[in-house]
């Protein structure tokens, strides 16, 4: 019986699998509550996995500091 073993998942390494999360605005509804904004993250745009060839080098494609 042979041994199944499973694919390894592509994660975006930019984003850990996570790629969309609320932000701040730092202002405030007429409720009381915070507004946000949806952000998705550049890489992935969105799906939380990644190319191959990105999992496997490591690098990232989203440099620091640069603002899209």
């Amino acid at each position: 019986m042979p041994d199944r073993t499973a694919r390894a998942a592509r994660i975006c390494p930019d984003c850990d699998g996570f790629p969309t999360v609320a932000v701040t605005t730092g202002t405030r509804n007429q409720d009381g509550t915070r507004t946000t904004l949806p952000v998705i993250c550049p890489a992935c745009h969105g799906t939380g996995t990644a190319p191959r060839w990105l999992v496997t080098t490591g690098t990232s494609t989203v440099k620091e500091g640069v603002s899209c």
